[in-house]
């Protein structure tokens, strides 16, 4: 078990973002890219969402804002980047 805490945080924000993309994805309906294109297209976006965060300086400001819990942070990072790169991708959809 010790050997995926390091790669925990990252496990978090890609899943919450595939979430967020396959969320966005229904929304969108006939607009959605398909839920294979939005899972991937959320993950890589919850998981650069949270470097972008991090990256930024405004990670300990998210953290403790979320009540110290630096999981709950990186899972509500991942969410927002895996809603907003599908979101955004699927306005170059054709015949969107």
């Amino acid at each position: 078990m010790d050997a995926i805490q390091p790669y925990m945080p990252w496990v978090i924000q890609a899943a919450a973002g595939a979430v967020g993309g396959n969320v966005i994805g229904a929304i969108r309906g006939a607009s959605s890219l398909g839920p294979l294109m939005n899972t991937i297209l959320g993950a890589a976006g919850g998981a650069g969402a949270a470097y972008a965060v991090s990256a930024g300086g405004y990670g300990d400001r998210l953290i403790a804002l979320l009540g110290n819990n630096p999981n709950v942070a990186d899972g509500v990072a991942g969410l927002a980047g895996g809603l907003a790169l599908p979101l955004a991708a699927s306005f170059f959809k054709r015949g969107s």
